[in-house]
């Protein structure tokens, strides 16, 4: 049995600008439930340093950069819970060599994000943003410019179809769309139950009306949708992208937008966050933008919070928690010889 208290750091970044978080209301009865102590981190910087971390045993974490510094002469440290799927600012090989199980939260975005790119497909469909601006700068007879798109009939291509993918395509069922879907990790039968077809890339990006990114930021998606495969898009197509901004050549993008070879594009990751005050992207009327939170509901806030709550828990009871990253890490002695002093 573990003696002294099982520790958790939050790191500062939960924190809004007066001080306060909603974190409070999860983690604060879930925690003291379980006699789990729990605080803000010291300082909120964009790395976490091993003297920030080393008197927790777990760390939940937002947007901080976990590197193979944090975890220097720190023998304590045995779970990080990541609050959301995305683990791009974790080296994972440092978590494993550590001994230090990385979870992420899958479960808590999977509807939000979802609903997210449904969003971003019904608001560029019916023209949403060029008809706000017309209502507002009294030109209500225009409209008749901008028709928008209707959805029965038109294809929606999804580039990763994992968790929020078959999400999006089962929640897009009563649109009466065509389901495609470019993953080389799923089988027939996966896309099978959400009446979708899996083809290669190039099939993708020239038969889509809407070209959503789905898929993880990694070394094989890095830049993935780059000059080539956007310049096969159908000049009445439109890109959205909810996954991460490196995957897709933003350059190649803006000139596309620019230029007219596409429709437009919902974004809610880009290359550089947050976006260069000058960039392009900014200046134009056929894309949507929005600063990387357009699934920041309290629903995908509230799930994310328990799902990360809930492995650092199982580990403060000695037990594996859901939705390891890096299960190499079970087979490592010393995350062993970590998680038999919780039992």
């Amino acid at each position: 049995m573990f003696e002294d208290k099982f520790r958790v750091g939050v790191t500062r970044d939960f924190l809004k600008p007066d001080g306060s978080s909603d974190l409070d209301d999860i983690a604060g009865p879930l925690f003291a439930k379980s006699g789990l102590e729990w605080e803000y981190i010291d300082h909120n910087s964009p790395d976490l340093n091993a003297k920030q971390v080393t008197n927790y045993d777990a760390l939940l974490v937002l947007g901080s950069r976990i590197t193979k510094n944090t975890f220097s002469g720190n023998d304590r440290l045995t779970i990080i819970a990541r609050f959301g799927v995305g683990y791009d600012k974790v080296d994972v090989q440092a978590c494993t060599d550590s001994g230090v199980i990385l979870t992420i939260a899958p479960d808590g975005v999977r509807r939000p994000v979802a609903t997210s790119i449904l969003t971003f497909v019904l608001s560029l469909s019916h023209q949403l943003r060029i008809k706000d601006q017309l209502i507002r700068s009294g030109r209500w007879e225009d409209t008749k410019d901008y028709m928008g798109m209707g959805l029965v009939g038109r294809t929606l291509g999804l580039i990763g179809m994992g968790n929020i993918g078959k999400e999006t395509f089962e929640l897009a069922k009563p649109f009466g769309m065509n389901h495609i879907t470019y993953d080389p990790f799923i089988s027939a039968a996966d896309a099978a139950e959400v009446d979708a077809e899996i083809v290669d890339l190039e099939t993708l990006m020239k038969t889509a009306d809407f070209v959503c990114v789905c898929c993880p930021l990694n070394e094989h998606t890095l830049g993935l949708v780059d000059a080539k495969y956007i310049g096969m898009m159908k000049p009445t197509a439109y890109l959205i992208n909810t996954a991460r901004g490196p995957i897709v050549n933003q350059e190649a993008l803006t000139d596309a937008l620019q230029n007219g070879r596409i429709q437009g594009a919902g974004l809610d990751v880009f290359e550089n966050e947050p976006i260069d005050d000058d960039d392009p992207l900014l200046s134009l009327d056929n894309v949507i933008l929005t600063p990387h939170s357009i699934c920041w509901t309290d629903e995908c806030f509230e799930g994310n919070g328990k799902s990360a709550c809930e492995s650092i828990i199982a580990v403060a009871s000695g037990k594996l928690p859901n939705y390891i990253v890096n299960r190499d890490v079970l087979d490592n002695s010393l995350f062993e010889k970590k998680l038999a002093k919780y039992k």
